[in-house]
């Protein structure tokens, strides 16, 4: 099936990129992974007055969702720009605060940026991610999942470094408001996850896009035997292989933002995360030497994009919800 945007998303998907492409991403993720937000909180402001969050918002909590085919199209822009922060956790404490109480409370915050929200499941009850919060430390809402409910964690341990440097973890402290408890935890968990899966399935295909762009872009300067690289037929079979990858991944994203089943969404985060991881690989062999190197700005989508293949659900785990 073929799956095209409407005038209206192409617009909006061209005001993010021109909104990300005028501001200095690579700086902010830099500082960002240094432990300073100042730049990346600015650049979340700007964002949330795009409207990015309040796609996932309903519009009852000043919100303009949920939209997730425009939610997918907005983070794909945020992943072409590496953009730092907990934008897909952010996504899924939406939907993780679905209750009319906690919703009124927390989601305008949420839409209009004022709020950064994260979420860790502590003990493994919920099939979430991790025990650990990204970037604990510049959200202004840790939540917490544990056997016991939903709690509002009232700090964060030390920070750990991850392989992307700009995704900082942290574990929530013990302790805190208990927002919710009973049965009806487990199904906003479930809700949450599927689409933290579709926010990230959409950043890493940015990410592989972006990756793939630059590298076609180098392999024209850099020369071999008095020749561009570009031009080696063997080069070429790699990069139409990454290029194939990405966008067999693109119709299965708006797709499955169209159902929000989550095993299509799973489907959807399996290939875009191995698109991406693939054309990762293949960018840093055909950048040679210059590809490992930290100052040289691809670092940040090519860890990325390893960062994100196993984020909200290993491959593994993504192909088991396909098959259940």
């Amino acid at each position: 099936m073929r799956f095209l945007l409407d005038d209206e998303q192409r617009a909006f998907a061209h005001s993010l990129d021109a909104l990300l492409s005028a501001a200095d991403t690579p700086s902010a993720v830099r500082s960002w992974g240094a432990g300073d937000h100042t730049a990346g909180r600015a650049l979340w402001s700007r964002i949330a007055g795009a409207g990015v969050f309040a796609l996932a918002v309903p519009e009852a909590y000043e919100g303009v969702g949920p939209l997730p085919v425009e939610l997918a199209v907005a983070f794909v822009e945020l992943g072409r720009h590496a953009v730092p922060g907990p934008l897909v956790e952010t996504v899924a404490a939406a939907a993780l605060l679905s209750e009319p109480g906690l919703a009124k409370r927390f989601l305008p915050g949420l839409a209009s940026g004022e709020t950064i929200a994260t979420v860790a499941a502590t003990d493994g009850s919920y099939a979430l991610d991790s025990s650990y919060a990204l970037d604990g430390d510049a959200a202004t809402t840790l939540l917490a999942l544990d056997g016991g409910g939903l709690r509002l964690a009232p700090g964060h341990g030390p920070v750990r470094t991850s392989i992307d440097p700009a995704r900082r973890l942290t574990r929530p402290a013990p302790g805190g408001e208990l927002l919710a408890t009973g049965p009806q935890v487990a199904p906003a968990a479930a809700h949450a996850l599927t689409w933290a899966r579709l926010a990230t399935a959409a950043q890493a295909l940015g990410v592989g896009l972006t990756l793939l762009d630059r590298t076609v872009a180098y392999v024209k300067q850099r020369s071999q035997f008095g020749v561009p690289i570009g031009s080696f037929q063997a080069v070429k079979h790699r990069l139409a292989d990454a290029k194939v990858a990405l966008e067999f991944a693109r119709p299965l994203l708006f797709g499955a933002a169209l159902t929000m089943d989550p095993a299509d969404v799973a489907a959807a985060k399996v290939t875009a995360c191995e698109a991406a991881y693939t054309t990762a690989r293949s960018a840093l062999q055909l950048h040679g030497a210059i590809g490992y190197t930290a100052e040289y700005d691809l670092s940040l989508w090519l860890t990325k994009a390893r960062a994100l293949r196993t984020a909200w659900g290993t491959p593994g785990e993504c192909r088991e919800m396909v098959l259940k």
